[in-house]
């Protein structure tokens, strides 16, 4: 039944995927069980890629480059976008994006954006929300949210600021234990060269000036050095290019940056939170 439903609903990629594993095999003359043996699978797992009854995980994709791959890198740019087609519909413009961008400046209000959650936070916070969606479905998200983090390492490594609200360090996600571990997380994160960290106090608008009420920013700054503006309210999805409005929101977060504790300050109150220090 699960075959036949993924057959039906079988994405571009996986249908080229399967096209490209038939047509690879045959070229090197192997049959199903042959190609399976080499990559590690059954011949059953090879042939579900084939009939798109069964999407080629992102292990296979791995395999099948190494095998019978050809130096094309057709298996290899494939997993990319067979990755993005996990992802919600909304999401998946700005997954290219993201994954391309040389700097990006972040600002999130409820919970810790996904670029900087761990495993157990990602895990929790999809899981507990609503609609309600299935085990397998959270466990997708989760293993996208956790590739989209290669971008900490890619080189040349993007340049990232983030911004998060005092009170996403103090709303407990999945359990105490959970919670800390993402506290830690960020601190680490906040170490490394091309990341800057900022917390934006709960006392920000003591003085009558808030920058951050209007809601989460992600200003993306492309490899061709456009600037582009993300927000994703109750899940709907706005890419904003207009120089004039992106240069507002630009303007936001840089009021933002000002409002909050500097770095070194920022460190020492999520280390505190997360019980590094007294």
């Amino acid at each position: 039944m699960a075959g036949r439903e993924n057959k039906e609903k079988a994405t571009g990629t996986a249908q080229l995927i399967a096209y490209m594993t038939r047509t690879l095999r045959n070229a090197h003359g192997l049959t199903q069980e042959e190609l399976g043996k080499l990559c590690g699978y059954s011949a059953a797992a090879i042939s579900g890629v084939e009939t798109c009854a069964q999407p080629a995980s992102d292990e296979m994709l791995v395999k099948l480059e190494s095998t019978i791959g050809r130096d094309l890198g057709f298996f290899q740019e494939s997993r990319i976008h067979a990755r993005i087609e996990k992802y919600p519909v909304q999401f998946r413009d700005y997954a290219l994006v993201e994954r391309a961008a040389v700097n990006l400046c972040l600002y999130s209000t409820l919970v810790v954006h996904g670029l900087f959650q761990t495993e157990e936070y990602a895990r929790a916070l999809i899981g507990g929300g609503y609609p309600i969606t299935t085990d397998e479905r959270v466990e997708e998200l989760v293993e996208g949210r956790m590739i989209r983090q290669k971008i900490f390492d890619r080189e040349p490594p993007a340049t990232i600021e983030y911004i998060l609200d005092e009170s996403v360090l103090l709303r407990q996600i999945g359990s105490q234990a959970i919670m800390q571990d993402q506290l830690r997380s960020l601190a680490e994160c906040s170490k490394r060269r091309n990341v800057t960290i900022y917390v934006l106090p709960l006392t920000a608008g003591l003085k009558g000036e808030h920058a951050g009420v209007y809601g989460d920013i992600n200003l993306v700054e492309t490899s061709e050095h456009e600037h582009l503006v993300y927000l994703e309210p109750q899940n709907e999805s706005m890419m904003i290019s207009d120089p004039a409005a992106v240069s507002a929101y630009a303007q936001r977060c840089a009021r933002m940056r000002a409002q909050a504790l500097p770095p070194g300050e920022s460190l020492g109150l999520i280390e505190r939170l997360a019980g590094e220090q007294p």
